[in-house]
C-alpha cells in the first residue's frame, strides 16, 4: 500500500470538484444567467457554501496531499502526512458546511417575484409532502427571475453532490493520512535496496 500515491490522487480529484463548487456558487449569485439587485438574490447564497466551503476549504488539503505524495518532496514523510490528516479534517468540515448550506437552500427554495412586484420565498412553509422540488408545476410561481427555481435546484443540487463527494475522499484521506502517520509513505526502488 502506498500512502503517498493515494494521498496525491485524491488531491488530484479535488482539485476539479473544488473548482466546480466554486463556478456553482458564483452562478447562483446570477439567477437564469441575468444580473439581479442584492434584495432580490437568495439570501442563502451570500453564505457562500461553493466558494468557501466546497471551493477554499478543499483547495488547501488538496495542496498539502499533492505535496505529501510526491516522492522527494520535503513533505513526503510521516510528518507530511499527519499535515495532510489534519488539513483533511478541515476540507471535510468545509465540504459538510458546503453540504449544509445547500440542504437548507433546496429547502428553502428560490427568493422570486410572484407577479406582484414584491420578492420573497414562495416555497418556504411547505411541507415535505407537497415540496416543490418534486411538483415542478408550482415552480411557475416565480414570475421573475424566470427559470429562478430550476436554476437553484440545479445549482445547489450540483453543490450538495460535490460536497458530498469532497466529503467522502476528504474523510477516506484522514484514513489514508493516518495510515501513513503510523506505518510511514512508500519508499521508491533506490531507497529500499540501500536499506538491504
Amino acid at each position: 500500500m502506498c500512502t503517498g500515491k493515494c494521498a496525491k490522487c485524491t488531491a488530484d480529484l479535488l482539485f476539479p470538484f473544488s473548482i466546480i463548487a466554486i463556478i456553482g456558487n458564483i452562478l447562483l449569485f446570477f439567477p437564469n444567467g441575468e444580473v439581479w439587485r442584492t434584495e432580490e438574490i437568495t439570501e442563502i447564497i451570500w453564505f457562500f457554501p461553493g466558494v468557501i466551503g466546497g471551493g477554499l476549504l478543499v483547495c488547501l488539503p488538496a495542496v498539502v496531499m499533492r505535496a505529501a505524495g510526491v516522492e522527494g518532496s520535503c513533505c513526503a514523510n510521516r510528518c507530511g502526512m499527519l499535515l495532510a490528516m489534519l488539513m483533511s479534517v478541515l476540507g471535510a468540515a468545509g465540504s459538510v458546511y458546503c453540504m449544509i448550506i445547500s440542504v437548507i437552500g433546496l429547502q428553502d427554495g428560490p427568493l422570486c417575484d410572484t407577479g406582484d412586484g414584491v420578492f420573497i420565498y414562495p416555497f418556504i412553509n411547505t411541507t415535505a409532502e407537497e415540496s416543490y422540488l418534486f411538483n415542478q408545476t408550482w415552480w411557475h410561481v416565480c414570475e421573475r427571475p424566470r427559470n429562478v427555481a430550476m436554476w437553484n435546484v440545479v445549482l445547489f443540487s450540483i453543490l450538495l453532490s460535490v460536497g458530498t463527494l469532497e466529503a467522502l475522499l476528504l474523510l477516506a484521506q484522514v484514513v489514508n493520512g493516518l495510515i501513513g502517520c503510523l506505518c510511514g509513505t512508500c519508499m521508491n526502488k533506490n531507497q529500499q535496496t540501500q536499506m538491504a
